[in-house]
């Protein structure tokens, strides 16, 4: 049922439960969302998963949705297009919305407004995605988990935290276990943070995808196929993305084996990998811990199947590496990896770029890609040269590429974040 029609239900004859004035201070980049001073707290019992859409329905600009300690059932997915929203709960360890008996493959919770904030609460094994938000603009996702339960699986939903064609995003303190595609999901969106959380036990751990200027850092990524993937695909609305700094990070024991739907483009990530930095501009990784992914600590590599998107450069470009530290890893390659590291004792270095700089027999670029790293830190280029692949001109080196790397971008710098 979609939210228009739950509304034209729900308004006939709502009630909001325990209204009070004034806000409750909140936390740093909260505090215009309390504009309106409303609260509405959500009693435990019968019905639960009705009253709180019907809130999430008739809420005011700048309320707050209040949703007590407890476990509580939901059958259906939850919507919010109100602007200014504040939908939180007790706290992650306390107040869980079950969505295991989910009817259909929607997402748990769809936000389509903006200047929400989603706070203090876990979502439990949604048929499809956890929480997405779409043009939701200024969205804060703080202390939030979403978790399928269990061994991971491929009929998991794709996504845990999942804003999409958006700006102005942070995602705080967020933990994402068992997601098929990817945990927290950034896409075709621009001025964006992801700090302070933990993905483990998906396929992907955190996704920045056909974005712009990203900070990711403080996260910690483990046990999932690939730690931190920046990708840029094409065919899509959005594309061209650029500058994002991946940096203090965590990033160790991404082995999980991949259990990604057949078809889907993480479908092709190697387990046993750190960071993946494919077709993006000017991404800097620097001063990130990499420990005992077994396949490669870093890869960069051009996008490697056909396109007709005469606008989509598969290429990546301005690469930084520098100030990380490696232990570990590259020990036991998988996948098309594996092939590649019988020619290097059945080993893989730290870093790994496939060193295409054509396509399609066009004329070599130079991608500019810059490490700076303690030459003890070993470095392969497989020398793939072009897409499609010519295998008389595969010409692997240790050599390091000789490019200068591109200014930093600056510091991110959101509004709700003050």
């Amino acid at each position: 049922m979609g939210a228009g029609m739950l509304k034209r239900i729900f308004i006939a004859g709502a009630v909001l439960a325990l209204l009070s004035g004034g806000g409750n201070g909140g936390e740093k980049g909260e505090s215009s969302n309390q504009a309106s001073g409303q609260i509405v707290e959500i009693a435990p019992g019968e019905n639960f998963a009705n009253r709180l859409q019907e809130a999430l329905i008739t809420a005011s600009k700048g309320s707050t949705i209040v949703m007590p300690a407890g476990t509580y059932q939901f059958s259906d997915g939850l919507s919010l297009d109100i602007t200014g929203v504040t939908l939180r709960g007790a706290g992650q360890d306390k107040t869980f919305l079950d969505f295991s008996g989910q009817i259909g493959a929607g997402e748990g919770l769809l936000v389509t407004s903006a200047d929400v904030v989603l706070k203090d609460f876990t979502i439990y094994d949604t048929a499809g995605d956890g929480i997405k938000s779409k043009g939701a603009d200024g969205i804060i996702y703080r202390d939030v988990t979403v978790e399928w339960r269990g061994d991971p699986k491929t009929s998991n939903g794709a996504y845990g935290v999942y804003p999409v064609e958006s700006k102005n995003v942070l995602v705080e303190r967020v933990t994402v276990r068992g997601a098929s595609d990817a945990g927290i999901y950034v896409g075709q969106s621009s001025h964006i943070i992801v700090r302070n959380s933990l993905a483990e036990y998906n396929v992907a751990g955190i996704e920045i995808e056909n974005s712009s200027y990203a900070d990711v850092y403080g996260n910690i990524t483990r046990h999932n196929t690939g730690g931190i993937l920046v990708f840029d695909l094409p065919n899509l609305p959005i594309m061209g993305g650029h500058s994002t700094r991946i940096y203090d990070n965590d990033i160790y024991d991404n082995n999980t084996i991949n259990f990604a739907p057949p078809g889907n483009i993480v479908a092709t990530v190697p387990s046993g990998t750190g960071v993946i930095i494919m077709a993006n501009e000017n991404v800097h990784i620097c001063g990130n811990r990499f420990a005992n992914n077994r396949t490669v600590q870093i890869v960069v590599g051009a996008y490697q199947e056909k396109f007709d998107d005469d606008n989509y450069n598969p290429l990546p470009r301005n690469i930084s590496i520098r100030g990380n530290s490696y232990a570990g890893g590259g020990d036991d390659p998988q996948g098309l990896m594996a092939m590649f590291a019988k020619g290097f004792g059945g080993k893989l270095p730290p870093i790994v770029w496939d060193g295409v700089t054509a396509w399609g027999g066009g004329v070599n670029i130079d991608v500019n890609m810059s490490i700076s790293e303690p030459q003890t830190v070993g470095f392969l280029n497989l020398g793939l040269g072009s897409y499609p692949l010519n295998p008389l001109k595969i010409r692997p080196s240790t050599d390091r590429p000789a490019g200068t790397a591109k200014p930093e971008p600056a510091k991110i710098s959101l509004a709700q974040d003050q």
